[in-house]
This record gives C-alpha cells, structure tokens and sequence, in this order.
C-alpha cells in the first residue's frame, strides 16, 4: 500500500441525462437528478492527474459544464469531452473559452444509420457540422469515434476513411454490457462479419506513417479478441491508475461491472477530505483486489489504455512485428491473438470459469483451481 502511486486517469460522469435516444446504451432511460448530481466544488476534491475524460450521458445537459472544465484543467493539463455534438452553440462557445479542450463526438455510422441508431434525426449532420466548425476555430485535440455493434461495422471503415480526409481523431470501441449502459443483451452476434471489418481495419492503421495508429492497430486487436470472448491481451488495472465517478459522486473502478455479476464502490466523492487518504482506504484496496480476479474481459480505451502504456513493451513488440509485415505486404491474421502474462491472476476476464464455479457450488462439486478447465 504505501507503493501504490496516485492514479493518472480519470473518467467523471457528470450526467446521465441525454437527450440521445441510443439503441445500444438505455442511459437515457434513467437520468439522474440534476439537483443531485455532484458539482464542480466536489470535483476540487480529487488529486492532479495526466488525463481527465468528462463523460455522461451528454455532459453539455450540465448547465454549468465550464465551471467543470475550468476545475478540470486545474487538476489536469489534458481534458477530453466526450459527446454527442447535439448542443451545437454550446460546444462551441466551451471551445472558444478552453482552446485545449478535447472534443469527441460520438458517430455509429454514416447519416440515415448513425441516425437510427442513436435515435434522433440530423445527429449525424450536427456532429460533422460541430467537427467541422471546431477544427475552424483551431481546436486541435477534436474528432469522433464509434462503438460497434451487430449492424455498423461496416460503416465504421468509412468512418475511419472520413476521418483520415479531415485529419482527425478516430476512435473505436464494441459495445458492452454493464450498469452504466443499463444494458445486458449486447451482444454481436454477426462475429465474422464484424472481426473480418476489425482485421480490415488494423491492417490500414498499420499502413500509416504514426506510430499512434499502429497502437490502435493493437487496441482494435483487443477488441477482436472481446469479441470472441477471450482473456484480455493484457490484465484490467481498473482502481489503480484510473478510476469513474458517478454523477452523485460513487466512485468506481470502471464503468464495466455488471449487478449480477459483481459491482462495488470505492468510496464517494463527497465523502472524502483527503483523495490521497481514500486512495489508501481499505474499501479501496477491497475494490482493487476484487478487480485482480474480475471475471468479465471488457476491452475499453478507459482500462486498456494505461495498461498498454505500462506494459509498453509488449504491445511495441507486435507493433514492430506487424508493422514489418505490412511494410511487405502482408495482413495480420485475427486468429492469432497474443496473451501476455505480467503476472495477473488467472482467473482474471475467465467468465466461464465463474459461470462454471457458481453452477458447480450448486451442485456442490469440489473445483481445484490448479486444474484448466475445458470449455466444453
């Protein structure tokens, strides 16, 4: 405990009111109260950080969201909006107040489908309308992303194709089960299609000239292998360098845990007087060893991220290799997902083991847990 540093990162929901009517996140189906969600006086509390993402619902249903942003570019030099790009006069007039603010709108496929999909009409048009006027104005950290699911993978090459013609940034993600999303039935069903569109799309990061784009060839291999239900390539840190808060001030160490499966805070917000104190707290170090054997294997730029930055040198070496390959000409194969051990628990993203355990503990079967067990 006394090695364990302050996180880096930090995610704070400050809504869960949207006016987005998403087909793949119910969050709008149970806002929050907007009298009782946590203010910027609350967000004083947590320590300087490298990275803070302001998320929701849609954070711009704050009234007071660059009061936010002004306490969180106190905290961190790099701040990111997460958005839908619907509240257009707003977005820009935050942006001509904080020219370092990050914008990324979020866009699940070209017009009529990105429509259907997040439920309102002209929010496609709105969100490149917004992209466009930001990038006028000189903001520079801007650009969109999209989360996959059994009907948009394809939409998300030519997403990723607009994007390279605007210069922007392009951002991807599968979607998930969880109590943030209010979801339970996620699930892509059409897994061929959507992974052959995944490889598609590694194998054009991998032709660019940045070293970023290769990095995110890795990111959507990690999302290949969620897909499929595989143990993560690398181990979820979630309440070590990063942590979520709730719009009424629950911290948590991700935004991926599910009730049924397990779900537990580390504190609040507004409980607090010493973010460094509650960083040590026993419920926080109870929260942080539930994680090491948390069963789920979510892949989410949120959690995976810092992890690829600390265990660098194993995503650089398959950056390298493959990298090699495609200057050759040569496309990575989606079969071949690395797992690298860096000393996390085994049983850690293993559903199926806990889905086994829970079945054997009813019918009261002794499981030795030194012994694999066989999926079947």
């Amino acid at each position: 405990m006394k090695n364990l540093s302050l996180p880096t990162d930090a995610s704070i929901i400050v809504t869960y009111r949207c006016q987005m009517r998403c087909k793949m996140c119910n969050i709008w189906q149970f806002p929050t109260d907007e009298s009782k969600e946590i203010s910027p006086k609350d967000i004083e509390k947590i320590s300087n950080l490298k990275f803070i993402n302001i998320t929701g619902g849609e954070p711009f249903q704050r009234k007071d969201i660059e009061d936010i942003v002004a306490v969180c570019f106190s905290k961190s030099p790099r701040v990111v909006i997460s958005t839908s790009g619907w509240h257009y006069e707003k977005i820009i007039a935050l942006a001509k107040k904080f020219p370092k603010i990050g914008i990324r709108v979020s866009i699940e496929g070209l017009s009529q489908h990105n429509d259907k999909l997040r439920g309102k009409e002209k929010g496609f048009d709105n969100g490149l309308k917004l992209l466009l006027a930001l990038r006028e104005l000189g903001i520079k950290d801007i650009g969109f992303g999209i989360t996959v699911s059994n009907h948009n993978s394809n939409d998300m090459l030519w997403l990723y194709r607009l994007s390279q013609s605007l210069k922007m940034e392009f951002a991807t993600a599968a979607f998930h089960n969880s109590f943030y999303f209010h979801k339970h039935d996620n699930q892509i069903t059409n897994q061929n299609e959507v992974i052959e569109n995944f490889e598609t799309l590694i194998n054009y990061l991998l032709k660019e000239n940045h070293p970023k784009s290769w990095f995110r060839a890795f990111f959507n291999l990690g999302l290949i292998n969620y897909i499929r239900g595989g143990k993560r390539m690398l181990p979820c840190e979630a309440g070590q360098i990063n942590y979520f808060i709730e719009p009424y001030g629950d911290i948590y160490p991700c935004n991926g845990l599910e009730e049924e499966i397990w779900k537990e805070k580390m504190g609040n917000i507004r409980e607090i007087e010493s973010f460094e104190t509650f960083w040590v707290s026993e419920q926080a170090e109870k929260v942080r060893e539930m994680v090491k054997s948390c069963p789920k294997n979510c892949w989410m730029v949120g959690t995976a991220a810092p992890v690829m930055k600390k265990y660098l040198k194993h995503p650089a070496l398959w950056v390298l290799k493959n990298k090699f390959r495609s200057l050759k000409g040569e496309k990575i194969d989606g079969n071949c997902i690395p797992y690298f051990n860096v000393g996390q628990n085994s049983l850690q993203g293993d559903l199926n083991f806990q889905r086994f355990s829970e079945f054997a503990k009813q019918k009261e079967i002794i499981i030795d847990k030194n012994i694999p067990l066989i999926e079947e």
